[in-house]
C-alpha cells in the first residue's frame, strides 16, 4: 500500500481553513517543501488526531493587524507589544487619523488569513463588532469581537477563532493588551468543539455553492 503524500499543497489549504495543524500519518512522506511552508505559516504536523493542538511558538506566528481611523494609534501601540513578545507582523493599514472605511481594512486581515501570510488576524475598529462582521464574511474566517480575557479565551478555546477584532474607542490600551494576550495564548481544545465548528464549515459550504 503506498505510503501519504503530504505536499505544500495540502499545508497551504490547511493554513486556507484556518488550520494550525495537519494531520500526518506516522508512515506518511512529507516533502520538504512542505515542511518549509508549514514552519513559515506556523503550522505543525501531528501524527494523532487526538494530538493536543499546541500552539507553534511566537516567532513562527504571523499577525495580520489593521484598523481604521479610530484604532490608528492602539493598532500602533499593540504593534509594538507584539513586537516584543516576538511576534511576526503584517500590517495592512490605515497609516493615518485619516477618516476611512473601516471593510476595506478588515477584508485585508482577513485575505491574509485565508491565502495563509498570516496565522492570525487582529482588526480595530471604534467599538469592534462591525469589523467582525465584515471578517465573518469571508470564507473560512471566524472572528470574535472581544471585550475581556473571558471572551477572548473562549473564542479561541471553543471557536477556534482565527481573528479578533477590537474597540479602540471603548477599550483602553492595557484592556486590549490583555485580552490580545489572552487570545494568542489560548488553544482550541477540539474535541466535542470540533464537532460544532464542523457544523459552522457546513453552513458556509452550503451558502457558498448557492
Amino acid at each position: 500500500m503506498p505510503r501519504p503524500l503530504i505536499t505544500e499543497n495540502d499545508v497551504r489549504r490547511a493554513a486556507r481553513n484556518g488550520k494550525r495543524e495537519l494531520y500526518s500519518p506516522p508512515n506518511a512522506i512529507i516533502t520538504p517543501l512542505a515542511r518549509d511552508v508549514a514552519q513559515t505559516l506556523g503550522l505543525r504536523f501531528v501524527s494523532s488526531k487526538n494530538e493536543s493542538a499546541a500552539l507553534p511558538p511566537n516567532d513562527l506566528i504571523t499577525i495580520a493587524i489593521g484598523s481604521d481611523h479610530s484604532g490608528f494609534c492602539a493598532k500602533a501601540e499593540l504593534k509594538t507589544f507584539l513586537a516584543d513578545k516576538g511576534y511576526r507582523l503584517l500590517d495592512v493599514g490605515t497609516d493615518s487619523e485619516q477618516s476611512c472605511d473601516y471593510p476595506d481594512f478588515a477584508e485585508k486581515v482577513g485575505e491574509a488569513i485565508r491565502t495563509g501570510r498570516a496565522t492570525f488576524g487582529i482588526m480595530l475598529d471604534g467599538v469592534g463588532t462591525a469589523s467582525a462582521v465584515a471578517l465573518n464574511k469571508i470564507p473560512s474566517i471566524r472572528a470574535a469581537s472581544c471585550y475581556n480575557e473571558f471572551t477572548a479565551r473562549i473564542a479561541r478555546a471553543h471557536g477556534d477563532a482565527n481573528a479578533l477584532s477590537l474597540g479602540a474607542r471603548s477599550l483602553g490600551i492595557e484592556t486590549m493588551k490583555s485580552i490580545v494576550q489572552t487570545f494568542l495564548a489560548t488553544s482550541f481544545e477540539g474535541e466535542r468543539h470540533e464537532a460544532r465548528l464542523e457544523k459552522i464549515r457546513a453552513i458556509e459550504r452550503r451558502y457558498l455553492q448557492r
